[in-house]
């Protein structure tokens, strides 16, 4: 089929490059306009962009899809030229209005990383991880005027690992989820594949903010267990001490037991207090404890947190930071 294909980020351009390799014709790209990044603030391609240029495909970079404005109007007078039959979407970013949903006969096929209609929305992988499910997946659905609600093609699932961050398990789902797309394509050119409303109790997984993945130490250990892999590595599970942020690494619930076989004499661990050995640092939940990996101090990169801590101890590992420095994690 002659396509159009609509991705800015990283994951997209897994999609992108299976297209490319099938024998599907992707004749245009859409993606967000280069984004100053760095600390030049310098302009930079948007990762689809890239691959498509490197394989001397048209990129279109509106900055709205809105009718009635420059950019909105130029995107309809080319893709009328261009006379896709059907647009994919991997994580685009822009809002496709509902005068363009018609625009080619399969319209837009959005490949998103839940099992519809759990976690629609923009942030589904870390939702997934961060409310403990077991399982996720990905879905290939035809775009209509609600918010992930259009009929679904196809669907995969996949295993959330114990160890997954949000960037292990977006990474296996855009590989298998390229596979679906391509899939879908195919079914779609043959017309053999017709798409099925979506049937469940829909959740939603809303646009992750900064303050969103601040740590509750007061939580289950579990809980802040999947937090933290749930915002690894953007925007970075964080807490506070003594008033300065801290970035914190994927962490592992651990039992009391542990932390004494480790050589700390502690009867309890209130959450949020910070407990060290020689070689660990444990950190108190409302659970059990959790100890930590790396983490990143302020104007600093990430390090293994005993070194942090012998640091704030003044190069003891014998004792408590709480009592070296008073701290708790906040």
């Amino acid at each position: 089929m002659r396509l159009v294909f609509a991705g800015t980020p990283e994951p997209a351009v897994v999609a992108l490059q299976k297209l490319l390799d099938s024998h599907h014709e992707v004749v245009a790209v859409i993606t967000r306009p280069d984004a100053r990044r760095g600390r030049g603030r310098t302009l930079h391609p948007s990762p689809v962009k890239a691959l498509a240029e490197e394989h001397g495909i048209e990129v279109l970079t509106p900055s709205t899809l809105k009718p009635g404005t420059e950019d909105g109007e130029a995107l309809r007078t080319r893709l009328a030229e261009l006379k896709p039959e059907a647009l994919p979407v991997v994580a685009y970013g822009n809002l496709i209005t509902p005068d363009l949903l018609d625009i080619a006969p399969h319209g837009w096929v959005n490949l998103h990383f839940s099992l519809l209609p759990a976690w629609r929305g923009a942030a589904p992988v870390q939702a997934a991880i961060a409310h403990g499910d077991d399982i996720t997946g990905a879905s290939t659905f035809r775009i209509d005027e609600g918010l992930d609600t259009g009929v679904v093609f196809g669907t995969l699932t996949e295993a959330i690992r114990p160890t997954d961050t949000a960037d292990d398990l977006l990474t296996r789902l855009a590989y298998s989820g390229a596979e679906l797309l391509v899939a879908t394509m195919d079914g779609l050119e043959r017309g053999d594949l017709v798409g099925q409303p979506q049937q469940g109790e829909p959740t939603y997984a809303h646009k992750i903010t900064t303050e969103d993945a601040r740590i509750t130490w007061s939580s289950p250990a579990f809980n802040v267990d999947r937090h933290i892999r749930a915002h690894t590595p953007g925007p970075g599970a964080w807490t506070e001490l003594e008033g300065q942020r801290v970035k914190i690494g994927p962490a592992t619930p651990v039992s009391l037991e542990e932390v004494r076989t480790a050589g700390a004499e502690v009867d309890t661990i209130a959450p949020g207090e910070i407990v060290v050995t020689k070689k660990a640092v444990f950190v108190g939940t409302s659970t059990e404890p959790v100890r930590l990996g790396q983490l990143q101090p302020p104007g600093k990169k990430m390090m293994n947190a005993a070194d942090w801590a012998r640091g704030l101890a003044g190069g003891s590992a014998d004792k408590s930071v709480s009592e070296a420095s008073k701290g708790v994690f906040q």
